[in-house]
């Protein structure tokens, strides 16, 4: 009895490990009801695209707001990352976990991008209003993958994009604290952060629904928007 005791303290010890680790950090595909239909095709469609475009130069890497320029920021694509050779991997609702599972299993196997953008973060916040140090430690562990699996290739570490009207909302809170934290993980080499989230917010950091009419993802002029004003670090980094 003595013994059984004590292996049923090791293994709770052992569970006790396992479940600090957060979810943030602990690859998972896509479960959400709403995305059983297209989520897991569409990372299916994502790997045949890549193999058919034979040269991938450019790839972004997110969730909803990365997704969409698929359709309402098609034009913007078209016109800023068509030429570019890009591939879109941004998927609606995903959070860190699902983007870790989906560099797991085959994402940006055997291509070699100039260049990676990645914004993700915001859906662990919404979803489950995670601790920012941990969407961070998730986002920590996106960038170590990426750089494993593709050595040569720059990282464009977008700021999480505020949410909610104004400074003091809950959710802009949790990602303006993400964003303090992964800010640092820029070493202006492999990791380049980069806070574009003025040009959405006005002289007092309010978030308009002209802007982003659910308060979360940007309407469809921003997109333009958001190019424009990324544009000339991702011409540097391409070009480098």
């Amino acid at each position: 009895m003595k013994y059984l005791l004590l292996s049923l303290v090791l293994l709770c010890a052992g569970c006790t490990a396992i479940e600090v680790q957060p979810k943030s950090v602990r690859a998972e595909a896509q479960t959400d009801p709403w995305t059983k239909n297209w989520w897991m095709p569409r990372h299916e469609e994502k790997l045949a695209l890549k193999v058919k475009m034979e040269q991938v130069d450019l790839v972004f890497i997110g969730d909803s707001i990365t997704h969409s320029f698929d359709d309402k920021g098609k034009s913007v694509w078209q016109q800023y990352y068509q030429s570019r050779n890009a591939l879109n991997l941004g998927f609606s609702g995903d959070r860190t976990e699902q983007v870790l599972w989906r560099l797991e299993h085959g994402e940006v196997d055997n291509i070699d991008p100039k260049l990676v953008v990645l914004m993700i973060g915001t859906n662990n916040t919404g979803h489950r209003q995670d601790k920012p140090e941990d969407t961070a430690l998730g986002i920590k562990k996106i960038l170590t993958s990426i750089n494993d699996k593709l050595p040569n290739s720059k990282i464009l570490l977008l700021a999480v994009f505020p949410r909610g009207a104004t400074t003091d909302d809950p959710l802009r809170k949790i990602n303006d604290d993400i964003n303090n934290i992964i800010s640092t993980y820029g070493d202006g080499e492999k990791v380049h952060y980069l806070d574009i989230n003025h040009i959405f917010l006005d002289a007092n950091g309010n978030l308009s629904r002209s802007v982003m009419k659910d308060l979360l993802h940007p309407n469809k002029e921003q997109y333009k928007n958001w190019a424009m004003t990324i544009e000339p670090k991702v011409k540097q980094l391409m070009a480098n």
